[in-house]
This record gives C-alpha cells, sequence and structure tokens, in this order.
C-alpha cells in the first residue's frame, strides 16, 4: 500500500476508522482502530456459533448433545482427557480395564508433549539466562555462557524480568531480519518490518478487518485448515472464504478453486486477503515454486493481502524444497515484487526446536505503505512486549551453534536425529496407514502431521449417525476407547461432504510411532470387520 493511496476523500488519516468504498484506493489494505471483540465476547460467540452446530444434530439425546457441547467448545482432545481421567480415577475402576497401559495422544502439535526432547543449547542459554550464577565456573559451554551474557545485556537492566519493546528486543529483532536475508538468499530484509508477538498471527488482521463493514471483510482460507483459524476471523467479525486444496494431487493449491472461491463471496462478504498455509497443517504438502508464483499473481491480480504461515519451514522431507513465499515474491521481480502486500509468520513454538510453552513468533511485513506501518506499530504497542524468554528461544532458533562453536556438535547430533526420526516415522505411516484396507495417506512432504483419509463402512456411518456423531469422530471415539490412541477426527479442520480424516502428530519418537501403527492397525481391522 503507497501513501497516495491513502489520501483519499474517504480517508485522510489513520485517527479514524477507514475503510475503502467503490472511489477510494484500490489498495487490498484496510486499516482501523476499531477494537475487535473482548475475550469474553469472543468465547460468548464461539460457543453460540459451536452450539448451534451440534444441537442441530439430528438423533442427539441430551446426554450426548451435551458431551457434543463439550467437544466443541473445550476442544475435542481435551475433553477426551477428561473423560479417561475421570474414568482412570473412578472407584469403578476395574470395570473401565483397557488392553493397553496409556494413552498415546498425537492430536497435538506439541512434540515436547509427545516425547521429543528439547535442544540442549537451547535449553541451556535459557537456563543460563534465567539464572546467571550457572556461568560461574566451567559447567556449561563457552559458546552458551557468551550467548547468555549478550543476550542478557540487551535485556533491560540485564534481566529477562523486564518488558522489552514492543516489536521485540532490538537486537533480537536485527538477527531475524538477518536470518530472513540468508534463508532467503540474500533478498534484504528490514528489521522495522518485524514484529515480534507471542505467538498470534492475527494481529496483521486487525488493519485488515473493519468490523462494522457491509458486506463483511472476507479472507480466502485453506480446507483443510485448523479451526483456530476460523475462529480468530470470527472474533474480528471477518468471514472465513473456503477453498479446497485437491487432496488426490497431494493437497495441492490450485488457482482454478481460489477463483472459484472468490466468485463464491459474491453477494456474502468482501475478501481482502489470501491465506496460505506452507508447509500444509494438517494437510502435510509443501508448495513448488511453481504453484507458489501462481498463487502470488492471483493475489496481484485479485489484490489481495497475501498471509503466508510458515511456521513448519524447517520440516521439509520431500523432494520439493522450501521456498519462502517472500523469495519467490522477490524472483519475480517488478512489478509484483514492489507491489504485491504479504505477511509472512514464523514461531519458535513449532518445527524442530518445538518450544510450545515460550509462545514467540515473528511476523514480516512487505510492500507495506510506511503511514500504515506506522499504525500497525500503534496497533502493537497496545498488547504488551512477547515474553523475553520466548524472544531468547526465537533468537537462538535463528541463530544456532556454528561450525567451530563448542555446542555445534553436540546441537548437529540432536537436531539430525529430530530430522531422521522424522523422516523415518514419515516413511512408516505411508507405508503401514496405505497398506490397510479403507485407508488412503497423501505422501507427507511436510509439516509436523499425517491426515490420511479413512473410507468408512455405510454401517459405520450410520452408527455414528445414530449416536448423533459426525463418522470420523465417532471412530476417533472407538479409537481412544478401544486402542488408547487419542487422534483428531478430520471434521475439526474442514474436508468435503462425504469425506472423512484423522489427523495425527508424526513428530514423535521412533518407539512411540511404532507402538501406534501396532494399536491402529489392529484396531482399524476390528472395527472395519466389526461394520462390514
Amino acid at each position: 500500500m503507497h501513501r497516495e493511496n491513502m489520501q483519499t476523500p474517504c480517508s485522510k488519516t489513520l485517527d479514524k476508522d477507514w475503510n475503502q468504498g467503490p472511489s477510494c484506493s484500490k489498495s487490498t489494505l484496510r486499516a482501523t482502530t476499531v477494537q475487535p471483540p473482548k475475550p469474553r465476547m469472543f468465547q460468548k460467540k464461539k460457543k453460540m456459533f459451536l452450539l448451534s452446530l451440534v444441537l442441530s444434530e439430528p438423533k442427539a439425546s441430551k446426554q450426548q448433545k451435551r458431551i457434543m457441547c463439550h467437544t466443541s467448545v473445550d476442544g475435542f482432545a481435551d475433553y477426551l482427557i477428561k473423560v479417561e481421567v475421570q474414568r482412570a480415577t473412578s472407584k469403578s475402576r476395574s470395570s473401565f480395564r483397557k488392553p493397553y497401559r496409556d494413552v498415546i495422544d498425537v492430536s497435538w502439535g506439541d512434540p515436547h508433549r509427545a516425547g521429543v526432547k528439547p535442544l540442549s543449547f537451547v535449553r541451556q542459554v535459557l537456563a543460563a539466562c534465567l539464572y546467571p550464577k550457572l556461568m560461574e565456573g566451567d559447567r556449561l559451554m563457552v559458546d552458551v555462557r557468551q550467548r547468555a551474557q549478550r543476550l542478557l545485556k540487551e535485556c533491560a537492566g540485564g534481566s529477562i524480568g523486564s518488558y522489552s519493546n514492543t516489536a521485540g528486543i532490538p537486537e533480537i529483532v536485527q538477527r531475524v531480519s538477518e536470518f530472513i536475508t540468508r534463508r532467503d538468499g540474500g533478498v534484504p530484509c528490514r528489521r522495522e518490518n518485524i514484529f515480534i508477538s507471542s505467538g498470534s498471527q492475527w494481529n496483521i488482521l486487525k488493519v485488515l478487518v473493519n468490523s462494522e463493514a457491509s458486506p463483511r471483510t472476507g479472507v480466502l482460507t485453506p480446507v483443510p485448515c485448523h479451526s483456530t483459524t476460523i475462529l480468530s476471523l470470527m472474533a474480528l467479525g471477518a468471514a472465513a472464504v473456503p477453498y479446497h486444496l485437491t487432496e488426490e494431487r497431494g493437497w495441492a493449491l490450485e488457482v482454478e478453486e481460489l477463483q472459484r472461491a472468490l466468485d463464491s463471496a459474491k453477494g456474502v462478504c468482501s475478501p481482502v486477503a489470501l491465506y496460505v498455509i506452507n508447509p500444509g497443517n494438517p494437510a502435510g504438502y509443501v508448495q513448488n515454486r511453481k504453484s507458489m508464483q501462481e498463487v502470488i499473481r492471483f493475489a496481484a491480480e485479485k489484490r489481495l493481502f497475501l498471509l503466508a504461515d510458515e511456521v513448519y519451514q524447517d520440516c521439509v522431507y520431500g523432494k520439493t524444497e522450501f521456498v519462502s513465499y517472500k523469495r519467490a515474491l522477490a524472483e519475480m521481480g517488478p512489478p509484483l515484487s514492489e507491489t504485491v502486500e504479504l505477511a509472512s509468520f514464523h514461531t519458535a513454538s513449532k518445527g524442530l526446536m518445538g518450544e510450545c510453552g515460550l509462545r514467540a513468533g515473528y511476523v514480516e511485513l512487505v510492500n507495506l505503505d510506511p503511514a500504515v506501518m506506522k499504525h500497525i506499530n500503534s496497533l502493537f504497542s497496545t498488547n504488551s512486549c512477547a515474553p523475553v524468554l520466548g524472544q531468547i528461544a526465537l533468537d537462538v532458533m535463528t541463530n544456532p551453534p556454528q561450525p567451530g562453536d563448542p555446542s555445534y556438535p553436540l546441537y548437529m547430533k540432536e537436531t539430525q536425529h529430530i530430522r531422521t526420526s522424522l523422516a523415518e516415522n514419515v516413511r512408516r505411516v505411508e507405508e503401514v496407514v496405505n497398506s490397510l484396507p479403507g485407508f488412503s495417506c497423501q505422501p507427507v512432504e511436510g509439516g509436523a502431521f499425517a491426515f490420511p483419509t479413512v473410507f468408512l463402512p455405510p454401517k459405520a456411518i450410520e452408527r455414528a449417525k445414530e449416536v448423533g456423531m459426525k463418522p470420523d469422530t465417532f471412530y476417533c471415539l472407538r479409537l481412544l476407547e478401544e486402542a488408547g490412541l487419542l487422534f483428531s477426527p478430520g471434521t475439526e479442520y474442514g474436508q468435503k461432504e462425504g469425506t472423512y480424516h484423522i489427523r495425527f502428530c508424526i513428530m514423535i519418537p521412533l518407539d512411540v510411532m511404532e507402538e501406534l501403527l501396532r494399536r491402529l492397525s489392529g484396531f482399524h481391522k476390528r472395527f472395519m470387520k466389526e461394520f462390514s
């Protein structure tokens, strides 16, 4: 967005609500100072929306609807964990004995929760920053001590307990920008375009969305896509415009489908942005350059702001290498490289580092007008800074030990072990799942999840309807009850009508994956036989 585009009769300042009418600039960005719904209002809207879906289920008893309300509002996995805990601690525990000793929970994208060990260098730097006395003596490697000392000097008062700048500790922001430049083969990255936050990528949508606009602001979102994306859009007053990935082509993103989705929004909402996930979550695809260039041209032609979720960029297993949308855009050259508005997201909470609990990520903004950037600075300043520990983890992620550093051999050994384990898990998942009757798993090229199709027998589908459940939810409940595997049903992420999927995390230790596949195979064969 350019400054001259903002100086229209519709908007001379960003101090007031701003929504472009037909006579305004055609730029995609719409700035507004309208405050998003309060958290309590968001929860109320979320519950009302989900309850309306739950209560519309036919043939569901009051008890079943109560259970379904819990699974929808509090989350499928959270509720089922509560159920299992209650059963395990009940007085009639013997009546619930199962043929497994524990539940394998792979419904989360949380590698540490699943048993993957944290990286030593990361934890040592964090520990030294938390308790500087650990740096006395030689208990820690010299490069760990040097990194911690430098980071503490960059913290206000020399303590991680202090606030930082809203956009992040300046020196860390600078090093993140240098990381992006290296990653993108020398494409420049300016530090003033980077904002570190506590993991939420939706702050930028507060600039794009005018909650009072009529028709509503729309954002094109992929199917499948995590439900929190849709709920975040709803909380801001926007509408999600779904476009379907083509499963039979390895979950390909096709421009023809984007056009269909855009056409479907006419008269319903006014789309201003296109949200893409690369590598995919939950569908484990990795886009190639040609596909990305087609998407960029589409966004330019339709004047859509491009939102690129790239948090699994270091988890790629197939032949297609990861290329950031910023690099793909830069390689296309002017005028696209100078005009397409882009927000790119990355985080320390995902990928090989997997520090989910530290909640720190960054967004890089490309081709936005300086006046809009000033407004975004004001928007971010309304919140406190990201947790300093999370910022430190982000610094380590973007600047790991280098050859010659004392910690480098162990760091390489640990990260290579994770990569090798993931590649083997992918191979085993595709091998075993595709050998089971009624299963089809597309190649997992990247990300942290497998998202196979399960072709459920008609009798199983009918049984699910009788108990008031979606068929894949029914399958996952039986899988938990009989095999102790906690998966997520595809209905949570969206899927084409008449298809059913399950999602499970593959970022787990090798022995856990083997046990998971053993249990899944046994259960699935019994399930298919029961409903054949």
